[in-house]
């Protein structure tokens, strides 16, 4: 059996995983971890079309084999910290299994009905134990439009953006996974007609449009990771919401930036699309002006060609739309500027860290990627196709996030980030 990766030509046995919508054809094969039953342990699975495989089981039978035992799990992080030969040989042997003529497991019908679930009819759990949690702050389009909102509409950008990533460190311990309700914050909130601050629930509760990357091996403290060689150390990527409390954001982000505004609940996807699987989308990001500092500089493509929605379903029962559409190749500083700017001043990163792209808005109105830029702050609300309007988010709205690279004849998509709000704790 070989063990090269999938090529944009295979087809897989798993029919379902040869339609040319899925998210999850054999040219994918992302990782998360689920239960196939209710009470079952969690454990490492890939999306395979309709369906998720379960590792665990592959490597009970020797399909699959480590140099530990790493997919009867509860976490990928025991896999992720093999490295990246590892992550490379395995993905080659599961894509090798799955291809249709490959008969070791197309043939073998009592071991596929062990290994292979209906995705409906699984439980998705967090996909990884989150070391730690930053958020970067990386799309142009994005923080002009919010500096025009928040501070001063002709100098949107403060002088330090153009210069480095800027970021904040966010809470790993509210990291939960699509599907987790998430409940409307409480914290100060400075009305513009009052001298003081009021308590209670916010009332500009936010979606913000972003992706991931999941951290794939741990650095030393105080050893820099270099910006050439920063994409080694990225194990894969997710969809990401950063939920916002806008009311409260303005009030305390001066002069240390968001605290509870953003603590409350950020929401990853399940499914954690291998840095690979992106190879075939690279694109040239924008271009950066002034050039950066000589740590930041890079050659090549280093943006993804991804394409991003944004979607609500509102609570009064119509139908799901569209919020925005954009693109993560919008984003002005790349993954690997990211992390070497996070590194730089020899902050060490640890396998499992999560780090959030940013808000992801382009530059036409309908690619903004938060319902803040979309609204003006509240002050032109959205107007619902089934009727009503949304300046922010309200009680019982859900919102689902979805992305996916376009191939030919393929998708290589991330599934969907979803949360539903649920009304503020009484205090």
């Amino acid at each position: 059996m070989t063990t090269t990766g999938p090529q944009p030509d295979w087809r897989s046995w798993v029919e379902s995983a040869n339609s040319a919508d899925t998210h999850f054809p054999i040219q994918n094969l992302p990782y998360g971890v689920f239960s196939p039953e209710p009470g079952a342990r969690p454990r490492i699975g890939v999306a395979i079309g309709e369906h998720v495989l379960d590792l665990a089981v592959l490597e009970s039978e020797g399909l699959l084999v480590c140099d530990e035992t790493v997919f009867d799990r509860p976490t990928l992080n025991a896999f992720i910290g093999l490295g990246r030969a590892a992550w490379h040989d395995v993905r080659g042997r599961i894509a090798t299994l799955l291809r249709d003529s490959e008969s070791a497991l197309r043939d073998n019908q009592a071991l596929r009905a062990r290994c292979l679930f209906p995705l409906g009819g699984v439980r998705m759990h967090m996909p990884v134990q989150v070391a730690g949690y930053t958020d970067f702050y990386s799309s142009k389009e994005h923080a002009t439009n919010v500096g025009k909102l928040f501070r001063d509409p002709d100098n949107a950008l403060l002088p330090n953006w153009s210069e480095m990533p800027i970021a904040y460190n966010g809470r790993a311990s509210s990291v939960v996974v699509s599907g987790t309700p998430v409940k409307r914050p409480n914290g100060q909130i400075k009305l513009p007609d009052q001298t003081r601050p009021i308590f209670g629930p916010c009332r500009k509760l936010d979606l913000e449009l972003e992706m991931g990357f999941i951290v794939g091996q741990d650095t030393p403290l105080g050893t820099p990771v270099r910006c050439d060689q920063a994409e080694d150390f990225v194990f894969g990527m997710v969809l990401l919401n950063d939920w916002s409390a806008r009311d409260i954001q303005a009030w305390e982000y001066v002069p240390l930036g968001p605290f509870n505004a953003k603590t409350f609940a950020t929401t990853i996807s399940p499914w954690v699309v291998p840095f690979n699987a992106l190879e075939p989308f690279r694109v040239a990001q924008p271009e950066q002006s002034p050039a950066p500092l000589k740590y930041l500089q890079q050659t090549g493509h280093h943006a993804f060609d991804i394409q991003l929605q944004a979607w609500l379903s509102p609570h009064e029962g119509n139908e799901e739309e569209l919020l925005c559409q954009t693109n993560f190749r919008y984003l002005y500083w790349s993954i690997a500027q990211q992390l070497a700017h996070h590194t730089v001043s020899g902050c060490n990163v640890r396998v499992g860290d999560l780090m959030g792209s940013g808000t992801i808005s382009g530059p036409e109105p309908g690619s903004y990627g938060s319902l803040l830029e979309i609204t003006l702050n509240g002050k032109e609300p959205y107007t619902l196709a089934g009727g009503g309007q949304r300046s922010f988010i309200e009680d019982g709205d859900a919102i689902r996030l979805t992305g996916w690279c376009q191939g030919k004849g393929y998708r290589v998509g991330f599934g969907n980030c979803e949360g539903t709000i649920l009304p503020a704790q009484s205090l």
